[in-house]
């Protein structure tokens, strides 16, 4: 599977970088309404979060690299709840 690259635009409030608020995927900019999940593994942060799309994605900063390089994961279509 491949990975798509995107950019990421976060909250920062104690730390830097402390949630994703929005990003931009193929030329299309998304609002995250919620964050539903959040864990770690040794090398990434990954977030699943709600879109203004209604869809979820989950996302992956990668801590391991100094430019904290984002992925999207995984899609999945919303419900069409909102």
């Amino acid at each position: 599977m491949r990975q798509m690259k995107l950019k990421v635009e976060c909250y920062s409030g104690h730390k830097a970088d402390e949630r994703p608020v929005r990003f931009r995927l193929e030329g299309k900019q998304y609002v995250v309404q919620a964050v539903l999940d959040q864990w770690y593994d040794p090398e990434s942060v990954f977030y699943k979060v709600r879109a203004d799309d209604g869809n979820l994605y989950i996302l992956r900063q990668q801590t391991s690299t100094l430019d904290g390089t984002w992925d999207l994961v995984s899609f999945r279509k919303g419900s069409g709840e909102r």
